[in-house]
């Protein structure tokens, strides 16, 4: 009998430690011991620094919440909107329970491909651009959502006059076929004009004449703005070794555009907000949260940075309240590094994406 009475606190104790263990681990996550599991597929556009920090983040988050009960179909349409269609479709066939489009012509993909699996974007600048959606309020209605890569436009217009202030006459470079870039040139554009500055417009359809492009086009501007175009990130080395030639001041609008070929910029970080869609895919698949609802997310604290390499190469001081980029191993100018491999070539399927989707819309309604 005492020892019994001695083995039953000692049973108490056990079984209080096992209950405090469970509470800690929150029963292993819900997915788990629910026996749910999830296969989300991923189509990202092309392989540069910015989209590839978005994935991983993405990944990094799913795989934190979700461990072992999610699997990914990770998809590179190596710049080819037409593969990102390929891709999407197949997503579809395979019935995966969520996909995960990595840029505009990914996301414009995927939205043509189905209107029933939850669609999360990332890298994205403007929503309602992409997808032909007039009068945007942030949420859209419909089974996309996700995260947006945009920084204040404004605000870059305004760096790009405190910090060069004898530009006079400013390039504004982007890909035709971006209809993303169109919409970031055109708001940094009537900023600068209401600003007194004269702007010129530098389009090119794609990689293979940017060169051409940006030569004749950089003869009479004292200084170059780039959105965050995935051409203009490919081709970056290309741009660098141009722009250097004259010592032209270039304001990026992004970081990892900005190491390779820009002066300053006012970045978000991409890493980020791949994080912080990886959180809106749990909520959606673990904790069936309405994607419908759901309003578009951004990153709320865009840091001023330079590249320090380059403003000592055109001979200005870093500016008071900046933080300078960490620079990887100097390239060679004209390569682009790796970056420039993969041969981006944004087809105009791109452009064809948001007259699909509102095309579609209009079948829906009637």
């Amino acid at each position: 009998m005492k020892k019994m009475m001695n083995f039953i606190p000692l049973m108490l104790l056990s079984s209080a430690g096992l209950f405090a263990l469970g509470i800690t681990r929150g029963t292993l996550k819900e997915a788990k011991a629910e026996g749910q599991s999830f296969k989300i597929g991923i189509c990202q556009l092309v392989s540069h620094e910015a989209l590839d920090a978005a994935t991983k983040g993405f990944m990094d988050k799913v795989k934190e919440e979700l461990g072992s009960s999610v699997t990914f179909d990770l998809q590179n349409a190596a710049g080819d909107s037409g593969t990102c269609a390929t891709i999407a479709n197949s997503f579809v066939s395979q019935n995966v329970d969520l996909i995960m489009a990595n840029a505009t012509p990914a996301l414009q993909a995927a939205a043509n491909s189905t209107t029933t699996i939850p669609i999360l974007g990332t890298s994205i600048t403007e929503y309602g651009v992409a997808l032909g959606i007039d009068n945007f309020s942030g949420v859209t209605g419909m089974n996309v959502s996700g995260t947006s890569d945009l920084a204040p436009l404004e605000e870059q217009a305004q760096m790009l006059i405190d910090v060069f202030p004898e530009a006079k006459k400013v390039g504004l470079l982007y890909c035709a076929a971006e209809a993303n870039s169109l919409y970031q040139v055109n708001v940094v554009k009537a900023s600068l004009e209401a600003k007194g500055l004269t702007t010129k417009t530098l389009s090119f359809s794609d990689s293979n004449d940017i060169s051409s492009v940006l030569t004749a086009g950089i003869r009479d501007i004292d200084a170059l703005y780039i959105p965050t175009d995935n051409t203009c990130a490919s081709s970056a080395g290309i741009i660098d070794s141009i722009c250097s030639q004259k010592k032209l001041p270039v304001v990026a609008g992004e970081e990892n555009l900005c190491k390779e070929c820009g002066a300053i910029t006012l970045s978000i970080s991409y890493y980020n907000i791949g994080l912080k869609t990886g959180e809106m895919a749990v909520s959606i698949l673990r904790d069936k949260a309405d994607i419908k609802s759901m309003p578009i997310a951004y990153d709320a604290n865009p840091v001023k940075k330079y590249n320090p390499v380059i403003m000592e190469r055109i001979g200005v001081k870093a500016p008071a309240g900046y933080v300078a980029i960490e620079m990887d191993t100097p390239k060679k100018k004209g390569c682009g590094g790796s970056i420039i491999a993969s041969s981006l070539i944004i087809s105009l399927t791109s452009l064809i994406g948001v007259g699909l989707i509102v095309s579609r819309k209009r079948k829906e309604s009637n």
